[in-house]
């Protein structure tokens, strides 16, 4: 970008300083900041023939005033107004004016009016936004419309972009190779700018947009791809060098044989392990999917070079479970494997240090608790962190640190969308296990409305005198006066009034201790308590695989990535398992949702529909989510540009052609600008 763009945007003539002071609440400084405030819709005022559109859309048209308008008022100075038009000589329909008396004057039989309005296919109605007595046709076709703040207006905003592209469009340089504009057929950079603020019809925003949304996806993952060549080269790792034999006597005890989809990550990861890098990959595998026993043989092939390992997971009863569960597995091949979390006290905690110290503990399985400072490793070779999203990057990085560049693992039970995936973890090499083991009964899921409870809960009484045990999820926790939602509190002593003493029913929720949490748990999966009524803390990493059935009350407000994530909780054991959704959604969103849940146990299509059906910040959270904010693209409705970016940018950085070629410089300065390249070398 030239570096006139750099100037504050008082350097375009008709800019003062208010409207400067004006522009700065929407983040606008330089003049390249105007410029790039990019529409997010355009207003379409060419004349439709309404043979071709659809319902519900936004139109524009042109017609003869047929009938008297009536005027009707009803609340406090509402109103609404209708006139029949004749559109085409051939379409009779009905226009709607709302709040707008003062039309009924102006409004003369036979007279012309235009309209722009939300057209209705099955009443052949038009509900009227906008309207211009007497004139047919507009000027502008496509008017942009940008987001706006404060005493700025659309229109406004738009006079002002129209100034800065007249006296600085010649100023904007290209950025991309010619090899890339020819491959793709791109317009020049100048060409896009103009096209997307002031586009003389529709092909015109399609190939600006395409230009400029390849352009930003691009950058963005030349630093991604910049970021895990540096980590990748310039890190110092750790060969491990495992007994391939042993491995293989380890891999061939186990009480289950590897799904392919199970060899193949396991293949991927010792890969990377026996490579000289540091290894940084993301494992992604649905509930039940088996990434534990990837994890252990992980950890058993570092053990088998002589190194240690450390597997970290978010809660003390996930550790103990893992603990647990991976200590059966090395039992037989003398593996000391130890559990540490912040129960374990006193002179046990202090002989497992010094043991860990020694080198006589190989492998560590715990909390946060593995990184507190008096945690110290003989020889540290490869640390894994379960649901890695619960962790901070700091708690990761203290972990990493407590040895000397181990290998690293990150473990997820969250189906991330290859979409997201490419977005968030560009820096990472992703594992995914899409297969599940031959033999695990799907839970079959069921939507019911929240008048059928009664029957939910004599069904639910049938799975408990079996002998079996039951969730059931609530939103809230206490009754709240925003949302009209079955609140914990209440539904716990609704069930304890119902099922009486027959049954003992367990609450647990966010606000609890962590040390009530852990004994309501321990407490349900030793089948002390037959029902948990809980909020969404159960929803990682416990394993009770006596319980057969939830139910999730008010499931219309939970995303389809949650839902399946708490459904996971169940159908962990040999039996049949349900999921219930006690649901009354008021949208097609809800409604949608709760159909894809009852159609499919596919944790990544349902990841991939949750993404398009709430967008990639709520698909995270948004205080937590990663995902960038783009200017202009949408990783999901744009995923294929995406996909064409990320593969360009990860040729680019290993072509020599990149670090030398002249043609090639603008690309080098968004590495130099983000901090990843200095003087010519990655950093």
């Amino acid at each position: 970008m030239s570096e006139k763009l750099k100037e504050t945007v008082t350097a375009v003539k008709g800019i003062g300083e208010e409207t400067a002071g004006a522009l700065t609440e929407l983040n606008i400084y330089t003049v390249e900041d105007l410029l790039e405030h990019f529409p997010f819709r355009y207003e379409d005022y060419r004349l439709r023939d309404l043979s071709d559109v659809r319902h519900d859309e936004r139109i524009t048209v042109a017609g003869k005033i047929q009938s008297e308008p009536v005027l009707q008022y009803y609340g406090r100075k509402r109103s609404r107004l209708t006139v029949k038009l004749l559109i085409s000589d051939r379409f009779l329909i009905q226009a709607v004016f709302f709040n707008q008396p003062y039309l009924k004057n102006k409004l003369q039989l036979n007279g012309v009016i235009t309209v722009t309005g939300k057209w209705d296919q099955y009443r052949r109605t038009i509900t009227v936004s906008e309207s211009k007595v007497g004139e047919v046709e507009r000027k502008k076709e496509l008017e942009p419309v940008y987001h706006v703040r404060g005493t700025l207006t659309v229109k406004g905003l738009r006079r002002l972009i129209g100034l800065a592209l007249k006296q600085f469009g010649g100023d904007i340089d290209e950025t991309l190779p010619p090899a890339l504009l020819s491959r793709y057929r791109l317009l020049s950079r100048r060409e896009a700018f103009r096209a997307i603020h002031f586009p003389k019809n529709q092909e015109d925003i399609k190939q600006a947009r395409r230009r400029l949304v390849y352009e930003e996806f691009l950058h963005f993952q030349l630093k991604m791809q910049g970021l895990r060549k540096f980590e990748r080269e310039h890190s110092k790792g750790i060969a491990i060098k495992y007994d391939l034999q042993d491995l293989k006597r380890f891999i061939k005890n186990l009480p289950f044989s590897l799904t392919d989809a199970q060899k193949r990550v396991v293949n991927e990861i010792l890969k990377d392990m026996k490579s000289p890098f540091r290894m940084n990959r993301l494992l992604q595998g649905d509930v039940g999917s088996g990434k534990t026993v990837v994890a252990a043989i992980a950890l058993y092939a570092a053990v088998s070079a002589g190194f240690q390992g450390a597997l970290m997971v978010p809660t003390e009863i996930l550790a103990e479970q893992h603990a647990e569960s991976i200590q059966k597995l090395f039992e037989p091949f003398a593996v000391n494997c130890e559990l540490l979390t912040s129960s374990v006290k006193g002179k046990k905690r202090k002989e497992l240090l010094e043991q860990l110290q020694k080198g006589d503990i190989q492998i560590l399985i715990g909390t946060h608790a593995l990184i507190q400072d008096e945690v110290n490793f003989h020889r540290l070779g490869l640390v894994i962190t379960d649901e890695q999203h619960r962790f901070g990057v700091e708690q990761r990085r203290i972990l990493r640190e407590k040895g000397e560049n181990p290998d690293v693992l990150f473990m997820t039970a969250t189906p991330i969308p290859r979409t997201l995936a490419i977005t968030v973890f560009g820096e990472m090499d992703v594992s995914v296990i899409n297969e599940m083991p031959a033999g695990r009964k799907q839970i079959k899921t069921f939507w019911v409305k929240d008048e059928m409870l009664d029957r939910v809960l004599g069904f639910m009484e049938k799975e408990l005198q079996k002998g079996r045990q039951a969730y059931v999820i609530c939103p809230l926790i206490e009754e709240s006066d925003k949302l009209d939602v079955q609140n914990a509190i209440d539904v716990h002593t609704a069930l304890v009034t119902y099922f009486r003493d027959r049954y003992k029913i367990g609450l647990m929720h966010g606000r609890l201790p962590g040390e009530e949490k852990d004994a309501v748990m321990k407490a349900f999966s030793a089948n002390e308590l037959q029902v948990l009524v809980s909020t969404t803390v159960v929803e990682v990493g416990v394993n009770v695989p006596n319980a057969t059935m939830m139910v999730i009350y008010d499931a219309e407000r939970f995303g389809l990535a949650q839902l399946h994530q708490l459904r996971g909780r169940v159908g962990r054991g040999s039996e049949q398992s349900y999921c219930i959704l006690l649901a009354n959604p008021k949208t097609d969103v809800g409604r949608e949702r709760m159909k894809i849940m009852t159609e499919t146990n596919d944790g990544f299509l349902l990841s991939e529909r949750d993404l398009e059906l709430r967008g990639p910040g709520d698909f995270f959270g948004k205080k937590q989510s990663g995902v960038p904010e783009f200017k202009l693209g949408d990783p999901v409705h744009d995923f294929r540009i995406l996909e064409t970016a990320r593969n360009d940018a990860a040729i680019l950085i290993e072509s020599p052609v990149f670090w030398n070629g002249e043609e090639y410089a603008s690309l080098r300065g968004v590495l130099e600008q983000s901090g990843i390249l200095k003087g010519g070398k990655l950093d």
